[in-house]
């Protein structure tokens, strides 16, 4: 489509069906159809090249970009798709099948456009602008010009030298657009980072979307393909070829995004609209010229006004309307060299002003490419800004440099003061320098923050004296140390963008106090003492890859001061948690995890116990070790009820009944995990928040599971389904994941296959966002039961197969014995026999082992079935037999049920029908919910033969 259609919403219509494109919503004679997201893709594919056929090569690139998928999910969800248009039904024709060559939608199509109103977008909650200036003088019509250009061509540039308004005027045009993309704009300030690496991360983190692995470019093209969104890019020349490059991805892979970027260059993409921003208009050098025809150019209007703003008092005369237009043609019209020189007419008057121009500043602008970015311009502009200012300023200007992007008052007071330099000093001096337009102020919330621009910034750098520097970086370092400590636990409870802005950008200042404290003129006990409070904060930001490079550096650094300390211990632990994300393995992560542990046993306190502690617990679930995991849960929970804190309690019932589940203590579980899942909203900061979780939050999805073992299958869905809403309003996505994997694993087991693939596609889009590679395989294992259960069983087959060996390889193995559980179902029904009992043999052999024992009875009853395959009729008796007394044993009702219908069946073959009626009526007494569901249905149909 061109930019016109994706700015707008295509409605388009055949047969009884009405499909809007942007709501991606299919109505057949106004009421919607249910159709998945697969389908629903696939169909939008067609319906946008009517007549046209599509390969079956294009079509699963469209809908399955950067996933490898064989025919056999096109085919699956192509025949979806047919059956809820009808297709073939009463002469109806939509989709011909060209054979060898793909697909092609036949039926007449007619097109309808309006505005969209992207009703998923009001309740857009990253959405975050700087605010629009009270009066714009001069660029009324830049705006407008520039808002129908981007609404054209999605992607513009404005382009334009330093000091040229190119921010105030994007800001502008985002706020005119912002109620046609209802509030979903998001703007990011790139003048606060240096590394072309985080450009990506910039974007993701205002989004909230957690960084967690070093390329987190495909999870922010995931969450953008299907958004409308408009993003402004500002400040973007210092990382040209990095934003270029992830513009051009984000242009092809996402049609409803919109991009306005400001640059001193083009970014010289294809799908680029350069929008030139030229200096505000001055009046010509002509004496004829009277005073209400000079006053009328934008840039002596500007200068006016923002002088009158300043408290000069101007009445002008003709001579005096002169020299304001000498004064606007020397600074060629630049938006913020006119605004320095405006504020200086109160305290040195007009003509004095325009000498001081005359005396400092040579404007010769020749644009040259070569010349270093800010050394243009505005170099000189700010020399003589400089100049003018007081020498206390200009000490308080240069110190200032040692921020990157926004800080605070008190930051600033406690960073810069001084034995030379007094806080009430510090003080003034800041107000001056907003007064001055040297510092710009940026309100958030009830906090005003401050902001060096970037080329004040630089030439602030280059003044610096050894004076200046001396202590500066420690304070600076000092400062961040304590912040992070002090309002670190917060972070765990930020989701939005607004949220997460005021942290976000005072990362920045944590990342470069980090690089200096290691660095040559650094101090590396700062370092150590700011890495270790940091830990924390990466963790929850899932920002893993430099949590561990922190970590490490610090950890190598170590003297005797740091061993055995909580600086030590937190670093373990962020290594630990790290290496176990990042690389898996079971031996690094557990040397340093163990060692953090040690430390906070010898420390005694509490909370650092228990966030180790539950660490322990997580990394020993997911490497396979469920019984050590239940030891740590056990620990977790003793120490939890030790505190007087509710939260923290409920963790301790979390982390318990999640590994009482797995090893089968289901009546214990139930118990646990209801205490934690009762637990109410707590108010304010608690202990917990510095594990960074809730138990309430995460409970549920285990639950849910462990209900529908115990045979109460409804509630098992009414659990799940509550879990993951609640999940998905919180807006944590490894709380929703956790919540999916165990919501899928209930609508898997009440074969509720529509409810699995619906959110199976949600789990994996939600966990590929995010970095979470093990629950994309888990996910991807998920389909490939489907795949079985639709009979495409060699498919399903490679695709168990291909995830079981990635959870191996990354050392996940919580959710691998049910993956293999459907694997061997698969290769029974294929007759694969030998690796059928090579698997399911040494899946048993590891769950008596390592303690996933909620499993058992299901494995032995696969084992049965397996073993009926092959008539070796007594072993698979025994092996029905002991599943029923081990489904007794742990109160697993769900699978005694299975078993009990396979045995009763084998007995009924073989002529035991007494032994089988009253083995049914036992099992199936207790059921008194989910009657409808395939299980309890298969068991009473075969009780039924032989009452």
């Amino acid at each position: 489509m061109n930019g016109v259609g994706d700015a707008r919403e295509d409605m388009l219509s055949f047969g009884p069906f009405n499909l809007s494109v942007g709501q991606r919503l299919l109505a057949k004679d106004g009421v919607p159809v249910d159709l998945g997201s697969r389908a629903l893709d696939l169909l939008v594919a067609l319906t946008l090249a009517p007549n046209v056929v599509v390969s079956k090569q294009e079509l699963i690139s469209r809908v399955w970009p950067d996933v490898i998928v064989d025919e056999g999910s096109l085919r699956f969800h192509m025949t979806g798709l047919r059956k809820a248009l009808g297709d073939g039904h009463d002469g109806a024709r939509y989709i011909t099948t060209v054979a060898g060559r793909g697909y092609c939608f036949v039926a007449p199509i007619s097109r309808s456009t309006h505005l969209r109103q992207d009703h998923a977008a009001s309740d857009f909650r990253h959405a975050l602008l700087p605010s629009r200036l009270d009066r714009m003088v001069g660029r009324e019509q830049d705006v407008l010009a520039l808002s129908e250009k981007l609404m054209t061509s999605r992607m513009v540039t404005i382009v334009g030298v330093g000091g040229v308004g190119k921010t105030t005027v994007a800001t502008a045009v985002a706020h005119h657009l912002a109620p046609s993309f209802n509030g979903a704009v998001v703007f990011a300030d790139y003048g606060m980072l240096s590394d072309p690496g985080l450009v990506p991360a910039g974007i993701a983190s205002m989004l909230g979307l957690s960084v967690g692995s070093n390329d987190v470019r495909p999870s922010l093209i995931a969450y953008l393909r299907e958004k409308q969104i408009m993003l402004v890019l500002d400040t973007c020349e210092h990382l040209i070829d990095a934003i270029a490059d992830l513009v051009a991805t984000i242009i092809d892979a996402a049609p409803n995004v919109f991009l306005l970027a400001t640059s001193r260059e083009a970014l010289r993409i294809e799908a680029e609209s350069v929008y030139r921003l030229d200096t505000l208009a001055c009046p010509p050098d002509d004496p004829e010229l009277s005073t209400d025809a000079v006053l009328a150019f934008p840039a002596t209007k500007l200068f006016v006004e923002r002088a009158a703003a300043s408290g000069a008092t101007l009445k002008l005369n003709d001579q005096d309307a002169r020299v304001v237009a000498g004064i606007c043609r020397k600074l060629d019209g630049m938006a913020l060299a006119l605004e320095l020189a405006a504020r200086r007419v109160e305290s040195y008057g007009l003509h004095q002003t325009a000498r001081l121009l005359g005396q400092h500043l040579t404007l010769g602008w020749a644009g040259s490419r070569t010349a270093p970015p800010r050394q243009k311009t505005l170099q000189a502009t700010l020399d003589w800004s400089f100049g003018l200012l007081t020498d206390i300023e200009r000490t308080v200007l240069r110190r200032l440099a040692v921020f990157v992007g926004n800080f605070t008052l008190d930051a600033a007071l406690e960073v810069l003061s001084g034995s030379d330099i007094a806080p009430s000093v510090v003080f003034g001096a800041i107000d001056n320098l907003v007064a001055k337009s040297l510092l710009a102020t940026h309100p958030l919330g009830a906090t005003m923050r401050y902001r060096l621009l970037d080329t004040t910034r630089a030439y602030a750098i280059q003044c610096q004296t050894d004076e200046d520097r001396a202590g500066l970086n420690a304070r600076h370092a000092a400062y961040y140390q304590r912040w992070l400590e002090q309002y670190g636990p917060d972070w765990p409870t930020l989701s939005t963008g607004p949220e997460r802005l005021p942290y976000f950008v005072s990362i920045n200042n944590v990342r470069a106090a980090l690089e200096w404290a290691f660095g040559e003129q650094g101090d590396i006990a700062v370092g150590i003492r700011l890495a270790a409070a940091a830990v924390s904060v990466f963790q929850v930001m899932s920002l893993f890859p430099e949590c561990q490079r922190w970590s490490q550096r610090a950890l190598l650094a170590l003297n005797e001061e740091f061993k055995g300390s909580a600086e030590e211990m937190h670093l373990q632990a962020g290594l630990g948690i790290s290496q176990m994300y990042l690389q898996g393995g079971l031996e690094a992560p557990q040397i340093a995890l163990g060692r953090g542990l040690s430390i906070a046993e010898d420390r005694g306190n509490a909370i650092d116990q228990l966030r180790i502690l539950g660490l322990l617990h997580m990394f020993n679930l997911r490497t396979g070790d469920f019984y050590a995991a239940l030891a740590y849960a056990r620990r977790c929970s003793s120490i939890a009820s030790t505190l007087d804190d509710p939260s923290t309690v409920e963790l301790g019932h979390f982390f318990l009944g999640n590994s009482l589940h797995f090893t089968g203590d289901l009546g214990n579980a139930r118990s646990e995990l209801e205490a934690a899942a009762r637990g109410e909203p707590q108010p304010q900061r608690t202990p917990a928040s510095y594990v960074g979780f809730e138990g309430k939050h995460l409970a549920g999805g285990i639950l849910a599971r462990n209900l529908w073992l115990q045979g109460y299958s409804d509630q098992a869905d009414i659990r799940a389904r509550k879990t993951i809403g609640d999940a998905a309003k919180l807006d944590h996505s490894l709380t929703l994941c956790i919540a999916l994997l165990g919501g899928i694993a209930v609508f898997l087991w009440r074969d509720d296959v529509r409810s699995a693939e619906e959110h199976i596609e949600w789990l994996i889009s939600r966990a590929g966002l995010n970095s979470l590679s093990p629950y994309v395989s888990v996910a991807r294992g998920f389909e490939g039961e489907l795949a079985i259960r639709r009979g495409d069983v060699k498919l399903g087959i490679d695709t168990l197969r291909r995830c079981i060996e990635r959870l191996h390889n990354s050392t996940y193995e919580v959710f691998t014995t049910m993956l293999e559980l459907s694997l061997v179902k698969g290769l029974a029904v294929v007759g694969e026999y030998e690796e059928g009992f090579s698997r399911i043999n040494k899946a048993i052999e590891l769950v008596e082992r390592n303690g996933d024992l909620c499993y058992w009875p299901e494995l032995l009853r696969i084992k049965a079935t397996l073993l009926l395959s092959t008539q070796s009729i007594g072993e698979a008796e025994a092996c029905l037999v002991s599943s029923i007394e081990k489904s007794t044993k742990m109160g697993a009702h769900a699978w005694e049920l299975r078993t009990a219908t396979d045995l009763a069946a084998l007995w009924i073959a073989d002529g035991r029908l007494r032994d089988a009626l009253k083995l049914l009526q036992a099992v199936l007494e207790p059921f008194d919910e989910g009657l409808d569901t395939a299980d309890v249905i298969a068991a009473k149909s075969l009780l039924a033969t032989v009452l």
